[in-house]
């Protein structure tokens, strides 16, 4: 493998090549000790301590129930983006193979759009063995990606307290409703309604049917005292409607959200979880569990890059070869 593979496509992400995106995503997926040492690498070079700022990309994360239309609505979500300009990069998270831990439902095959736009990517990424169904490679292909696309959506698999993983990827979590399908008790009894920044009634072409749905959302909302999530409706028959709304929510909670501090506290909480994989619970025991490992973090910079916080976490604990720079090896 390329010794400055990592670092190269850092800078072609910066510089706004899209075309990296196929060899960001191979590069991240790919388990060896020498790949994972080029991704650190990848990650260090867009970092907001490298870039000076957080990687500028918005961060949209869609889960829903399986059924519910979430590739149909992708479709005409990315389509609308690209009547507006904007660049879209679509991580569609697939169940894995048991046999061969890659995707099985094949994303790329259900949402549609213009082959031929080099200013959409789309990969289905497997869903791993990790809790809340984001792979690492996944999180790690969204805060990569983010730095050179204007939108990069994470499709996750079906929706369940597990789910809540998304929202420490995403800038805005957006759930997706089907009408008449009774979710909004299910979100209710899951606890699913914590999550969303948008909520999305699909079909709302359905006239009544789609108009309870909304009402049913707005109630279950109440009940638990959320007035800040914004409810859409949108319907993806020709000719498509609601779409513009939805992006315009989707903009005006990014512009509201403290986008720094919220993706800081996402990747020292994700750098825990890859300490955990890594070294185990008795190594996060040793440090005092996961509040004494955030408070380690809480005292780093806030611009560190995944890889350069455990390395912090690896320090702290007294592990052998902690003090090499992870962005180091495999040089």
């Amino acid at each position: 493998m390329d010794d400055d593979l990592g670092a190269t496509l850092a800078a072609r992400l910066r510089a706004g090549d899209l075309a990296a995106a196929p060899a960001v995503l191979n590069l991240v997926e790919t388990r060896t000790p020498a790949a994972q040492a080029q991704t650190a690498l990848l990650l260090d070079g867009l970092s907001p301590a490298a870039l000076g700022h957080e990687p500028p990309g918005h961060v949209v994360g869609v889960t829903g129930p399986p059924g519910a239309g979430k590739s149909t609505l992708l479709s005409e979500l990315v389509r609308s983006y690209r009547r507006l300009g904007r660049s879209v990069a679509v991580l569609a998270v697939d169940p894995s193979s048991r046999r061969t831990g890659g995707s099985l439902l094949g994303d790329r095959a259900r949402i549609h759009v213009d082959p031929n736009d080099a200013s959409v990517f789309i990969r289905s990424t497997a869903a791993g063995d990790r809790l809340g169904g984001l792979a690492w490679a996944t999180r790690a292909a969204a805060q990569a990606l983010s730095a050179a696309f204007d939108v990069v959506i994470v499709e996750t698999v079906g929706v369940g307290q597990s789910e809540t993983d998304v929202a420490d990827v995403a800038d805005t979590v957006m759930v997706i409703v089907q009408p008449g399908s009774g979710d909004a008790l299910q979100f209710l009894k899951s606890g699913i309604m914590e999550i969303p920044d948008v909520l999305v009634v699909t079909k709302a072409d359905l006239g009544r049917i789609a108009e309870r749905a909304k009402a049913d959302v707005r109630s279950a909302l109440r009940s638990i005292g959320d007035r800040s999530t914004k409810v859409v409706a949108v319907s993806s028959l020709p000719p498509a409607t609601g779409f513009d709304d939805l992006i315009e929510v989707l903009d005006a909670h990014r512009a509201r959200a403290d986008v720094a501090s919220s993706r800081r506290d996402a990747r020292r909480r994700t750098a825990i979880d890859d300490f955990r994989l890594e070294h185990g619970e008795r190594a996060l025991r040793a440090l005092g569990g996961r509040q004494a490992a955030l408070r380690a973090l809480a005292a780093t910079r806030d611009d560190l890059a995944v890889p350069i916080l455990v390395q912090q976490l690896e320090r702290a604990a007294g592990l052998s070869g902690a003090d090499r720079d992870p962005t180091e090896a495999g040089r």
